[in-house]
């Protein structure tokens, strides 16, 4: 039988404004909410980029926020819950490296610098190091996100100095479509799955704007997993904008339902990804 599949949604990112697109879910509440449905509709796990609603609904690292956000998660959800460790282009690198004293079950850790539009996102090998070998310690799954396909190379080099990571899986997700990064196309998605090192042992993709369905259908056509989500696209069609993460998810889902390749239950992901049970319910 074919192998079942993940779906990752992505909720809030930290691109978006609150003011220009309301129904984003950037408080507390609308993130446990959101996790809820999206769990129900065929979720995994989820990404999170934490927001302050006291500070305009902007992304932040707060360590209490971030804190309190994975406990939330984790009471009201079975999903693997996942903390960037990006934050917004903006967060200095030693705030960043503090992500993980909030005990996710997983973190991002992009393997490269990337121009992001107008902005740089900021990755530089020392600091991709000091964070993988900080999650090794703290017992936190890397997903390996790569926007490039030099990031592949970078992933390489990660782990022929610091071997697997914890929990003995390797997980990457392709964000493709950003400007800067590779394309959104099938073709990119080929190349960069067929450059991936020996010892990976799931991959995801995501296609971001209009990339979001040809790269979610090569993905799954592929053997690859899936990310969804408001951090990724805004549209669910042409001139008809997304209102809740759960409508990307219920169409993965189906997607993936109908390539014979149904939703991954979150035990199914804790054991893909090698995830260690923090739960204490």
């Amino acid at each position: 039988m074919p192998a079942p599949t993940l779906i990752t949604v992505a909720p809030t990112g930290a691109e978006t404004a609150k003011a220009d697109v309301p129904q984003l879910p950037t408080t507390l509440e609308e993130l446990v909410e959101t996790a809820r449905r999206c769990e129900q509709a065929g979720a995994g796990l989820v990404h999170v980029h934490v927001r302050d609603p006291e500070d305009g609904h902007r992304p932040t690292l707060d360590p209490v926020r971030l804190r309190d956000t994975v406990q939330a998660l984790r009471e009201s959800t079975d999903l693997v819950v996942q903390l960037s460790t990006g934050g917004s282009v903006h967060d200095p690198l030693e705030r960043r490296l503090t992500v993980l004293d909030a005990e996710p079950d997983s973190c991002s850790l992009t393997c490269g610098t990337v121009n992001f539009g107008d902005d740089v996102f900021l990755n530089p090998y020392p600091f991709m190091s000091e964070l993988y070998v900080q999650a090794q310690e703290q017992q936190v799954v890397p997903e390996f996100e790569l926007f490039d396909l030099g990031h592949v190379a970078a992933l390489r080099r990660l782990l022929d100095q610091h071997g697997l990571p914890y929990g003995g899986k390797v997980h990457v997700d392709f964000v493709t479509g950003v400007p800067g990064g590779m394309p959104g196309t099938v073709e990119a998605l080929v190349a960069g799955v067929q450059a991936l090192p020996e010892e990976v042992t799931s991959w995801s993709a995501t296609g971001i704007g209009r990339a979001h369905l040809p790269v979610a259908a090569a993905a799954l056509a592929m053997g690859g997993h899936l990310r969804v989500g408001m951090e990724d696209n805004l549209l669910y069609a042409r001139g008809q904008q997304v209102q809740h993460n759960a409508e990307l998810v219920e169409r993965a889902a189906g997607l993936a339902t109908t390539m014979q390749r149904p939703p991954m239950t979150p035990e199914q992901t804790r054991e893909l990804l090698g995830v260690k049970d923090r739960r204490t319910r």
